[in-house]
C-alpha cells in the first residue's frame, strides 16, 4: 500500500495544469518531483493513452494537458494509475477447512469493491483546477 503512483500522477497533471496550455518536458517535471525522468514517461504514457495528455516530439516538443484543467476530475487520474490494492492485499490461500477461510475473499472482494467505489465518488467531486488552485 506504499504506492506512490497516483501522487506522482496528480504532481504531474498539477504542474501540467499550473501551465496550461504550454507545453513541459519530462525532465523538468522529473526535476520538480524529484525522481527520474523514466517514471515520469512511464506515468505520461498511461496518461496520455487515457486522452488527458498530448505530446509534442522535436526542439518545442514536450507534454500538456490535452484539454482545460476544468474539465479533468481527480477521479480520471485515479483510474488511469489505479492500485487493486487500495485496501492492500488478500490471503491467496486461506484455509478452505475454516468458516471465515472459506468465505473471506468473496466478502473482502465486495468490501474491496465498494471501497473503491467510494474513493471514485469523492475524486469525481473534484476538478483538476480545483485542486491546482490551492498551489499559489
Amino acid at each position: 500500500m506504499s504506492n506512490t503512483r497516483f501522487a506522482t500522477a496528480v504532481h504531474i497533471m498539477t504542474l501540467l495544469s499550473k501551465s496550461y496550455p504550454e507545453w513541459l518536458t519530462s525532465d523538468w517535471i522529473a526535476g520538480s518531483i524529484n525522481v527520474n525522468p523514466v517514471i515520469i514517461r512511464k506515468e505520461l504514457g498511461g496518461l496520455k493513452k487515457a486522452g488527458l495528455v498530448e505530446s509534442r516530439l522535436g526542439k518545442e516538443g514536450g507534454i500538456r494537458l490535452s484539454k482545460n484543467p476544468d474539465l479533468i476530475q481527480i477521479s480520471e487520474i485515479y483510474t488511469v494509475i489505479q492500485n487493486n490494492e487500495l485496501l492492500g492485499k488478500k490471503n491467496m490461500k486461506p484455509n478452505p477447512n475454516c468458516s471465515v477461510g472459506k468465505e473471506i475473499n468473496i466478502h473482502l472482494d465486495e468490501l474491496f469493491d465498494e471501497t473503491t467505489q467510494l474513493v471514485l465518488n469523492f475524486l469525481k467531486n473534484k476538478s483538476l483546477q480545483e485542486f491546482t488552485n490551492q498551489f499559489r
